[in-house]
């Protein structure tokens, strides 16, 4: 059972942006990114809180991803990322990106804050940063 709406286009939508963000993390790494958009789609707290589908979330201005902004996000979506795609819109989470709606890749080690948020963890070359559940306690509910 989703734990969002998804058309075929939002899933491809949304394999793409996992992509482009964050392919050269692995399967893992997409996952990872593909959690942090599906919470800014879920939630109705902070800078999201008219997102509530997988396009405004992707197209997001001021404060979206850059990806969409590059040509490598607009090639067709492959096979491999919209299954992963599926997973993340199935609920499937992973620490440190299970509560996080922020994500992003420093030139050296991750702060501990970034931007008033707290730093969940890192994977690989992305940190990734997960608000209190006082001022997003949707983030942490359940499916």
């Amino acid at each position: 059972m989703a734990v969002i709406k998804a058309t075929e286009n939002d899933v491809k939508v949304l394999a793409r942006l996992m992509r482009a963000e964050a392919e050269g993390e692995g399967e893992l790494g997409m996952l990872m990114a593909g959690n942090v958009m599906v919470n800014r789609t879920r939630v109705d707290c902070l800078d999201f809180r008219d997102i509530n589908s997988i396009e405004r979330m992707a197209f997001q201005s001021p404060g979206g991803f850059e990806a969409v902004q590059k040509g490598y996000f607009y090639q067709g979506a492959r096979e491999k990322e919209i299954r992963l795609a599926r997973k993340v819109i199935k609920g499937e989470r992973h620490h440190p990106a299970e509560f996080a709606l922020w994500f992003f890749r420093p030139a050296a080690g991750c702060p501990a804050q970034w931007w008033g948020q707290w730093n969940s963890g890192r994977y690989k070359l992305h940190c990734f940063y997960t608000p209190l559940a006082s001022e997003c306690p949707s983030v942490y509910s359940t499916y």
